[in-house]
């Protein structure tokens, strides 16, 4: 049983579909504290200037003490319809606009409050869009609550797993005689970003999944 762990992600870049693709369970992780100016609610597409943010705005007041699950979205601001205005003038000339971006007009039609609903039914959008059946669990409907390295390994062990794919930050909080100990094996990703045909001259990388959707033949769906 292959197992990963991730807080969610808006817009996630490859390497992210990448760990879960390698996975027989991926675990979203919700049930931790939201980091502020992470990826979690942000990410960059490429534009003729270079990249840009795209950044759901959230009710940070207090997060520190909040868990991601119980994060509220600013709705009172008009971030779905700027993010789509944006995505249009920027990826308007992809090869598979035409077919692509009604899909993501009626994505962005859903209304949520809370940031992890949005995440999860976007993350599930995603999956299907990149064919990927890995199943996807909430650490929200777990009975796991310790922290760091042990929330690793119990979650980990509550699915029985022998093996934990990590990012290759893993390497800084991992307490690795604790999982040899539990005959679980890690592996540090060391992902090799594929480069591809992309708008605006050179290539850049690790940008939001919009970026390969749009321009990737291999979803010319």
């Amino acid at each position: 049983m292959v197992l990963t762990i991730h807080q969610p992600s808006y817009l996630p870049w490859l390497g992210y579909f990448d760990k879960i693709s390698r996975s027989d369970i991926y675990i979203f992780l919700d049930s931790v504290q939201l980091e502020k100016n992470s990826y979690s609610y942000r990410n960059k597409i490429k534009t003729s200037q270079g990249t840009t943010w795209l950044t759901i705005p959230l009710k940070l007041k207090g997060h520190t003490s909040k868990l991601i699950q119980d994060v509220l979205i600013d709705n009172s601001q008009q971030w779905k319809k700027k993010h789509l205005k944006s995505i249009y003038y920027n990826y308007k000339k992809s090869p598979f606009f035409d077919q692509l971006y009604p899909k993501l007009e009626c994505l962005y039609e859903e209304e949520y409050d809370l940031f992890s609903d949005l995440s999860y039914e976007h993350l599930m959008f995603w999956l299907k869009e990149l064919n990927i059946q890995t199943k996807v669990v909430k650490s929200s409907n777990l009975s796991v609550d310790s922290k760091k390295s042990d929330l690793i390994l119990d979650l980990c062990k509550s699915f029985n797993a022998n093996m934990y794919i990590s990012g290759a930050q893993g390497k800084d909080y991992l307490v690795e005689d604790d999982f040899i100990s539990n005959s679980i094996e890690i592996e540090y990703q060391d992902y090799k970003h594929p480069v591809y045909s992309q708008l605006y001259g050179g290539f850049i990388s690790h940008l939001g999944i919009i970026d390969y959707w749009m321009n990737s033949h291999q979803y010319d769906k």
